[in-house]
């Protein structure tokens, strides 16, 4: 392992503060062989759509491996691990044998298994799209609930619900591959329906422990003019408040409740089921303006003309590997925003994901990345944000979607011809923060 370089110690956090590390199913587990399909696998199987063309069907082998990864969570001291069910393997024979098994391992690791339910691989042939996907959904999370809840600490029902909407389903650059742009939006609904359905399964089989893993970032308008300024809060109900709003305030920001399907009103009282902690992924500010009248090439994406606003470059910052700013105060200014917004309706938070894509072993650019964050965090911490928990994006390596293995988000590194792990300088001086901590 190459010695990390040395920084100033970061600021001490309180005691019972949760550090950890994140992951998902899909991304490392492969073995896709003693599961179903999914809408990833399906999508990776259509020519174009995975920049690579590679696939998840092995990815890190992590099913085989789990003992050799959790022995490497053991050795950088973290104190919960943050993974994905899949749900496509839950509904294959023998499924949660593999979840039952990880689950001891990291119990006998004095490690705390935090559950999340759903991190885009649907099962083929549900679309949240349909009423019917969200009841499924409560149905597979009582199974495992059933199966697991005597040891999992924390339960996350959701990942990203505005990712998988957008991206999966108004734009196209993820599975499902769908590109409805407004008419997606059902699929929104139905997540979050699904959430709620879910806390109320989990609540039925004991559960004490519930949040959600939801993607938020700061938006900067692109200049004080009337039609950036407008463009901007538009983003940002899209982006932060439509799946913020419904589950703390009970209620969709004003006027989207007229584009969701079914009775809303109804809806909305499963979907505002309370929570015990609130998850935030956290990457980067956007800065929008008003639509330019062009397609937009923006992270990878392709961005229509016809959406009403433009996302636009942040200058003068450093970027990582995808291209995306560095702005560790952005999450200072984040959870402060969101303490504003909610006050006491925001339950206690966990930053649930935050991390960056770099390559190399000796990875300092991630050192940076992260030691800017985790202060960036104290600062909410004094600021007065009620801030529980980090969890770093990611332990390995891995699949990353539409990218394939083109960018490398892990604190180990992964030989994906030998599959063989190597932790990075970032490892060691995540754990060596981690023991400072204690």
């Amino acid at each position: 392992m190459i010695r990390p370089m040395v920084t100033n110690p970061i600021p001490q956090f309180p005691a019972g503060f949760l550090w950890g590390v994140s992951t998902s199913a899909h991304q490392i587990e492969g073995a896709a062989d003693l599961r179903a399909p999914s809408v990833w696998d399906a999508f990776t199987a259509e020519p174009g759509r995975v920049k690579d063309g590679s696939t998840a069907a092995v990815a890190c082998d992590h099913y085989h491996r789990y003992r050799e990864d959790v022995a490497l969570l053991a050795d950088l001291g973290v104190d919960a691990y943050r993974f994905s069910v899949s749900w496509p393997r839950v509904d294959s024979p023998g499924g949660l044998d593999f979840y039952d098994r990880l689950v001891d391992e990291l119990c006998a690791a004095g490690i705390r298994p935090v559950a999340t339910l759903f991190h885009w691989d649907l099962p083929v042939g549900l679309d949240w799209l349909r009423r019917e996907t969200a009841e499924r959904f409560a149905q597979y999370t009582a199974a495992v609930a059933a199966r697991l809840g005597d040891r999992v600490g924390t339960w996350l029902p959701l990942n990203e619900p505005a990712e998988h909407t957008l991206l999966g389903h108004a734009l196209g650059a993820h599975a499902p591959g769908r590109q409805l742009l407004f008419d997606a939006l059902p699929a929104a609904h139905h997540q979050l329906l699904g959430h709620g359905l879910a806390v109320r399964a989990l609540r039925a089989a004991g559960a004490t422990d519930i949040g959600i893993a939801n993607s938020h970032g700061p938006t900067w308008p692109a200049s004080h003019a009337a039609e950036d300024l407008e463009a901007a809060a538009f983003y940002d109900i899209l982006l932060n408040r439509l799946f913020a709003d419904p589950l703390l305030l009970g209620r969709y920001p004003e006027g989207i409740d007229a584009l969701m399907p079914g009775d809303v009103e109804a809806d909305l009282k499963v979907i505002a089921e309370p929570i015990d902690r609130y998850g935030v992924n956290y990457y980067a500010p956007t800065r929008v303006g008003a639509p330019q009248g062009d397609e937009i090439e923006f992270g990878g994406l392709t961005l229509p003309a016809e959406l009403p606003f433009s996302v636009r470059e942040i200058e003068d910052r450093p970027v990582t590997d995808f291209g995306w700013p560095v702005v560790p105060e952005g999450l200072t200014e984040l959870l402060t925003g969101l303490r504003d917004r909610y006050g006491d309706r925001l339950p206690p938070v966990v930053i649930t994901e935050n991390g960056c894509s770099y390559p190399g072993l000796d990875d300092q650019d991630r050192i940076g990345y992260l030691d800017g964050h985790i202060r960036a965090l104290h600062d909410a911490l004094a600021a007065g944000v009620d801030v529980r928990g980090y969890f770093v994006w990611s332990l390995l390596d891995n699949f990353e979607w539409a990218e394939g293995y083109a960018r490398r988000f892990g604190l180990v590194h992964v030989d994906f011809a030998t599959l063989e792990r190597t932790p990075k300088a970032s490892y060691g001086w995540f754990r060596e923060v981690l023991r400072a901590q204690r």
